[in-house]
This record gives C-alpha cells, sequence and structure tokens, in this order.
C-alpha cells in the first residue's frame, strides 16, 4: 500500500520502521530538514519537506494517489487540517493522531463531517490500556475486540499451577467455563483441543467472560484476586481518562498531584475521587497516604525517572499491581532488571495501534475482515470477521463444518451477546466471528472451510 505519513516524532519513526518492514511504499512529510535527512538515511522511505497541513506540500507527497494518510505531528491542529486536507484532494483512507479532551468529545462529529477514518488520542489509549490491566492484573497481555467485549488473555502457567498434566477436556468448569484459543510452548505454537495436555510454563492465550477468566487463572494459581483500588500519582490528561473508567469498575481510587490548580480541578471535576495536594514522588507522602495498602499504584506524572522510583517503591513495600508510565525509549531496556512489569509507553501504544489499524486495512481489502491482530512474530493471526450475505458456513452446526486444522473459532458476537461456542453452536448471518489461526491471508470467513464446504 502506498501511506503518507506527517510528522516524524516517535510515533512517526516507530511507524516508519514497521510499515516499511512490512514492505509498504512510504512518504514522510517532515517540518525539520535534519530529522527528515536522518529519517531517509535510516529506512527505505521517500521525503517530502514541509509542513503536512499545507495542500502544496500533499501534493508535492502524492497525497492524492496514496491508500492512507496518517498525521502524528505534536500539533493536534495541524493533524486535523492535515487529515481535512488529505481527504480532499483524494486519499482512500486518513489517520489523525489527537490529544486534546476537547476533542475527543466530538471525534464522532469530525469522523463523520469530514471523513476522518481514525482519529486516536494516546492518552485515552493509555487509559484504556491501564483498565484492561486492572481488569486482569496478572496477564502478559489483553487483547480485545468487537468494541472490547472479547477479551483474548495471555498468561504464563505457573511451575506448581494443579492445571499442569491435565488434559482440555479434564479442565472442565472446576476452573472457569474458558476457552483456551492457543498454547505457545517453547517456541511451538499449538492450536489446542480437547485431549491437549497442558504443561507448566505455558504461554496459555485465554477467553470467556471477565469473571471466569478470573476464575481459571486463579484455579492455575495465579493471584488473580479483583482489584479493588488504586492510588494514582499525577493527575494529567491520562489520570482525567482513567479515572470514570476506575469508578465503572468500582475500583475505589485516591490521586495525589503537586499541582494546586490541577488539583483543584481534578476535584471539582471528580468529587467522589479523594485527591490529595501533594509531591506523589516522595516516599514520606506515600507512607502517610498508605500506598502499602492499595491494590495498585499508577505512576502517571510527566517525568519517566519519578514514576520509576515511585513503583520501585511501591513494589518494595508490597502492592501488588504497578503501572509506570515511561517515555524515553532508553529506560526501556534498563526497566527489565527492575522487576517492573507493566510499563505504560504512550507512543508505542498508539504507534502499535495505528500499525495495526493499516493491517486491517490491508488485509481487508475486498474482504469482510474487521480487524487483524498479528502474534508470535506473525506466525499466528487473530482475525475478526463479520459473517456476509453468501457465506457458506452459517446455519450449520460447528461439528459439521469442515474446516481447516490449525485453526479454532474463539467466539461469536451476536448484538451485544457473546458466544464461546460448543459444538452444536451455529453461525448466523450478520454474526462477528473471532478466529485464531496460524494460516495466513484469510479473505472471508469462508476460508476457514477446508475445502470451500460444510460436511454436510
Amino acid at each position: 500500500m502506498k501511506i503518507v505519513i506527517a510528522g516524524a516524532g516517535k510515533v512517526g519513526e516507530v511507524l516508519c520502521r514497521e510499515l516499511c518492514f512490512e514492505d509498504h511504499e512510504i512518504t514522510l512529510i517532515e517540518l525539520s530538514e535534519k530529522r527528515l535527512d536522518n529519517m531517509i538515511g535510516l529506512y527505505d522511505i521517500t521525503g517530502v519537506h514541509g509542513s503536512g497541513a499545507l495542500v502544496v506540500v500533499q501534493r508535492e507527497a502524492d497525497v492524492s494517489e496514496c491508500d492512507i494518510f496518517i498525521a502524528v505531528t505534536p500539533d493536534d491542529e495541524t493533524n486535523l487540517i492535515a487529515a481535512i486536507t488529505a481527504k480532499s484532494i483524494g486519499a482512500r483512507h486518513v489517520i489523525a493522531r489527537v490529544r486534546s479532551p476537547e476533542y475527543s468529545g466530538q471525534m464522532g462529529f469530525l469522523r463523520d463531517a469530514f471523513g476522518i477514518s481514525v482519529m486516536i488520542n494516546p492518552e485515552l489509549e493509555a487509559a484504556r490500556e491501564v483498565m484492561r490491566g486492572m481488569r486482569f492484573p496478572d496477564a502478559l497481555s489483553v487483547e480485545s475486540f468487537a468494541n472490547e467485549l472479547v477479551h483474548i488473555v495471555e498468561y504464563v502457567l505457573p511451575d506448581d499451577s494443579e492445571l499442569a498434566g491435565l488434559k482440555l477436556h479434564e479442565v472442565g468448569r472446576q476452573y472457569g467455563d474458558v476457552l483456551i484459543c492457543m498454547i505457545i510452548r517453547d517456541e511451538e505454537i499449538i492450536i489446542p483441543h480437547g485431549s491437549t495436555t497442558l504443561e507448566a510454563g505455558d504461554h496459555l492465550f485465554v477467553t470467556g467472560s471477565d469473571p471466569e477468566i478470573l476464575r481459571f487463572m486463579s484455579g492455575g494459581h495465579v493471584r488473580n484476586r479483583r482489584i479493588k483500588s488504586a492510588l494514582v500519582i499525577g493527575g494529567g490528561r491520562i489520570t482525567r481518562y482513567l479515572l470514570p473508567r476506575l469508578e465503572k469498575y468500582h475500583i475505589r481510587s485516591k490521586v495525589i498531584e503537586v499541582d494546586e490548580d490541577v488539583a483543584e480541578q481534578l476535584a471539582a471535576d471528580f468529587p467522589r475521587v479523594e485527591v490529595v495536594l501533594n509531591d506523589g514522588t516522595s516516599q514520606s507522602v506515600l507512607h502517610e497516604e498508605n500506598a502499602e495498602h492499595y491494590d495498585a499504584v499508577i505512576a502517571v506524572t510527566g517525568v519517566d525517572e519519578e514514576n520509576i522510583l515511585i513503583n520501585l517503591y511501591a513494589a518494595h513495600v508490597g502492592v501488588r499491581k504497578t503501572v509506570t508510565k515511561v517515555n524515553r525509549t532508553d529506560l526501556l531496556t534498563v526497566l527489565k532488571d527492575t522487576g517492573l512489569k507493566s510499563i505504560l509507553t504512550p507512543y508505542r501504544i498508539i504507534a502499535n495501534q495505528i500499525v495495526r489499524i493499516v493491517r486491517s486495512m490491508a488485509n481487508s481489502e475486498g474482504s469482510n475482515l474487521e480487524a487483524f491482530y498479528s502474534l508470535a512474530g506473525g506466525r499466528v493471526e487473530l482475525l475478526h470477521f463479520r459473517v456476509a450475505e453468501g457465506n457458506r458456513i452459517s446455519d450449520i452446526p460447528l461439528t459439521e463444518l469442515d474446516t481447516k486444522r490449525g485453526l479454532l473459532i474463539a467466539c461469536i458476537v451476536r448484538g451485544k451477546e457473546v458466544i464461546y461456542p460448543r459444538g452444536d453452536t451455529c453461525i448466523q448471518l450478520g454474526d462477528e466471528i473471532v478466529i485464531v489461526t496460524t494460516h495466513m491471508k484469510f479473505d472471508d470467513a469462508n476460508d476457514i472451510l477446508a475445502n470451500g464446504r460444510a460436511t454436510r
């Protein structure tokens, strides 16, 4: 695909690196000539010097001929103008990064009025990422589908797990009514069936309702008590998006903020949240505020080093879950040896999300593919299809579908209902299905069939 990226900051660089690797044709627009030359030297891209918001610059970059235009400069207004301009001169799809909470409230209007395909807010996405971690506190990763109705959770089966040595059909409802979609064992990918045996150290990818996933993980001796309280250090944008989500899931929260104006505004906007005006980076303050009694400490100040020190202290006093915001790439390698596992890097979150959106667009050309995720170094795909007219899989029990090997139907979304299928389950027209497969390049729900047919 022909892709034009406006903005060569951290997000823009990740996009250039990842999308070049996937053999897309990339043109980068950047206002800094020095930065542009550096990027052209690093990656197999072409570049145009200038502002991505100017139509003359966009025409030089052949935006009118591109499949996807992505605006990720540091400025919201520049990104919006660039996206609107790109759409008006012929770009097929446009994606814009927009950070301001004021714009977030009218994303739907901006999409509909100006044809912006996707608008992404880094702080909002970071808050969503934090909440996924709060809901499944010991998971290694959580992938979400169908407007977050469906979650596929990855975790490692502990050495002392009583699940180790059991076959899937033996696990049964005693440990949670869940579906194990995939197992990574050493470097082997396993799409499991009823006779598959679980082993300690397996990376399990599990789906089901939230309570059932947690019950299953608890049966595996993972400490999965629900998070009931969270101490948030820093009252910036991420916190503003996070607080209503914590409240929705009945997680009691307290915020420590050092800036008086910010603290007062937070207290006014969130009257049910306790807001403390103090320096949350001080260990004495954390002790005074009983940090050790919280289930989670979320450090999202504007200074990476302070966030790291806050959560090193929190981990030391026994806090079960820590979330640490880190923007500087050079600190990420150092953090591997600290024991801090939940690292929040907003620019990486949205860069990865944009890459996924681009992959979905690239893979859905001429198909009914809704979403596309790549796992295990590209060896496994999670695919989200809508079952359209002319399909050959609906109204037939799954046991009668001659599906390909190395494939599993993880769930079916019917309206707002999520169905975890059994052998007698039938897919219906209009359903959304989530598929885990080792096969590549599925374009249509019918591709799950071994010979394009059912066994009937």
